[in-house]
């Protein structure tokens, strides 16, 4: 039998490894599709609801698999809608690759039905390789060169192949000119700092006496490395959102996130460091970071593009975070002779506010505090889950409720911050990991923006899963809300309900229309039963709570004078009122009570 251009694509794709392809049938990927019935569905292609949920669900699968992430849209419409989950890959450095087909050759240029310019269309979102396959012998080198390319840079790159091209019998590149051959083989490689500049980071980083470690996703597989060098500086650990599973919260001196959506422990750990480690982070708000000329700083990147960003460090060492740490800390003065009153400060601080989170969750509200049902469910997490959230007010209680230990996972939008990533990640998970437990985090914008139509995927492949569990937890507050506390804190202004204001959508009761589990929580005291019944079932489960909008996000740094931004957008007629001022109080207040952690 001929082999087709078709078949060969797929043929590659299984000798690179790469197990299921998401994404969504259309007549410019007709060809392929006729090959993977030819292949009895290897890789696997896995159906989404949109092409933008295969580019999520590509991303979420790379995110928890460290492996290549592929996805796959037909011409036209199909491509355009893959942009967001692409960006998305670019912007958090995950390997994904984007396959994509496009009109017959004949009719290129000829204004014909879906033809877009799509190498205009990838050419920023895919700027490190994209290509159009034209003819067969150019195949093998395009591809290969896309999913090495995705892997050595950590971002997305994109391969187009015409409909026609892909019906066309395949010839592989021969000994002759203008020919490119292509082999598979990608071994592994590593960027090591000089023992110069590592002997210059090692003088910085002993000459401090209140050291601070920031941690991002580029530290992920240093893990027992980062908290030598944290025990050996008496350092503690703040956690960009992306690195939130780098470290066990379990830690006495890890402050978990930083940022808006960060910990107060965090933020005085950067204000009052003298000295500053990054590693494997690119973390862009300089604002959380310590004050300029303050402290001094060392990072380490593997990637040279991101080192000396966002601070004025020092010392940019560029390498892998293992074998850099590994090298560095045996240069380090040994932890006898530092000082503990910073590193007790520190631990002290995270005992403070863990007081301050269990009281802020259980300040009342109208009908379900936010902040609880994160808290809740925090203790029942299995310590091999995997965690997703979407983007929005619910990152806030991610990234402060939830405690990172033994070989949990977690991942959001960091960079892009898209909202509806959530649900498309989890199944992505799934599919990375289908014998471990994946729970997504949700607010029900993102959920009805594209939240319930993956449930119908969800549904559709539980059946693959070992594990079938995978819960989908709605805060459902009618908001949404986290911009609509960005205009109140930041700029005094009332919510604009007819922006803002979502409709009361049954998301347990079509949960339960899928013959799936659904749970709809109206009280507070039935939070945690419904959590264990999720957690329980035998397949996807839906969990959606009444929380309250009046709740605030406080950040970290929140003063009084925002709390008098919030009250000015009350008294210029927002729709929330006393609520909005009452809760926003109780929040704040909570700092200052005694507590269990105080000294």
């Amino acid at each position: 039998m001929t082999t087709k251009v078709s078949d060969h694509v797929l043929r590659r794709l299984r000798e690179w490894g790469v197990e299921q392809v998401f994404g969504y049938p259309g007549d410019g990927i007709n060809g392929l599709l006729a090959a993977w019935g030819r292949a009895d569905d290897q890789p696997r292609f896995v159906q989404s609801r949109h092409e933008e949920m295969s580019a999520f669900q590509a991303v979420g699968y790379a995110k928890f698999s460290g492996r290549l992430g592929v996805c796959a849209a037909t011409s036209g419409p199909g491509a355009v809608h893959l942009l967001n989950g692409l960006y998305d890959a670019k912007l958090d450095h995950v390997p994904v690759l984007a396959i994509v087909g496009q009109t017959h050759r004949s009719a290129m240029g000829g204004s014909y039905q879906q033809e877009i310019d799509l190498h205009s269309l990838f050419k920023d979102v895919a700027s490190d390789f994209v290509e159009t396959v034209t003819v067969p012998e150019q195949l093998p080198n395009v591809l290969d060169r896309a999913i090495r390319t995705a892997y050595a840079r950590r971002c997305p790159t994109a391969v187009i192949i015409p409909g026609d091209v892909q019906e066309l019998d395949y010839a592989p590149p021969t000994h002759e000119f203008k020919m490119v051959p292509s082999s598979l083989d990608l071994g592994e490689w590593t960027t090591v700092a000089s023992e110069e500049s590592l002997r210059r980071a090692a003088e910085v980083l002993d000459s401090g006496d209140k050291v601070a470690i920031l941690v991002g996703q580029g530290a992920a597989g240093a893990r027992a490395e980062v908290e030598r060098i944290a025990e050996l500086l008496g350092a503690g650990v703040a956690k960009a959102l992306l690195g939130k599973d780098v470290l066990s919260d379990e830690l006495p001196y890890v402050t978990g996130s930083i940022g808006l959506l960060g910990t107060r422990p965090s933020y005085e750990l950067m204000r009052d460091c003298d000295t500053l480690l990054t590693i494997g982070s690119s973390f862009p708000y300089s604002q959380f970071l310590p004050e300029f000329g303050k402290a001094r700083g060392v990072q380490i990147d593997l990637d040279p593009h991101m080192v000396g960003m966002r601070y004025p460090y020092e010392v940019n060492l560029v390498g892998d975070a293992r074998d850099t740490l590994r090298r560095l800390i045996p240069m380090l003065t040994s932890e006898e002779t530092r000082g503990r009153e910073w590193f007790d400060t520190v631990c002290d601080n995270v005992r403070t506010w863990r007081d301050v989170l269990d009281r802020r969750a259980r300040v009342p509200a109208d009908p379900v505090n936010p902040e609880y049902v994160a808290r809740a469910l925090d203790p029942l997490l299995p310590d091999d889950a995997i965690v997703t959230s979407d983007s929005g007010s619910v990152a806030n209680w991610y990234a402060r409720h939830l405690t990172m230990r033994g070989d949990m996972r977690g991942s959001l939008s960091g960079t892009l911050a898209t909202m509806g990533c959530g649900v498309p990640y989890a199944i992505g998970a799934k599919f990375a990991h289908p014998d471990r437990p994946v729970i997504a985090l949700v607010g029900d914008g993102a959920m009805q923006m594209n939240g319930l139509a993956e449930l119908i995927t969800a549904a559709k492949y539980q059946d693959r899963w070992a594990d079938r569990r995978l819960v989908v937890a709605v805060w459902n507050n009618r908001d949404l809300n986290q911009v609509t506390w960005e205009m109140r804190a930041m700029g005094g202004a009332p919510s604009f309900l007819p922006s803002q204001e979502l409709p009361d959508v049954g998301y347990a009761a079509f949960a339960r229309g899928l013959g799936l589990t659904g749970v709809r929580v109206e009280r507070p005291e039935d939070v945690t039963a419904a959590w264990r019944t999720a957690l329980e079932a035998d397949g996807p489960a839906v969990v959606e709570f009444l929380t309250d909008p009046a709740v605030p996000p406080v950040p970290p740094h929140a003063t009084w004078e925002q709390l008098e931004s919030t009250a000015a957008a009350v008294l210029r007629g927002d729709a929330d009122g006393g609520a909005v001022i009452r809760q926003g109080v109780m929040a704040k207040i909570q700092e200052f009570l005694p507590g269990r952690g105080r000294r």
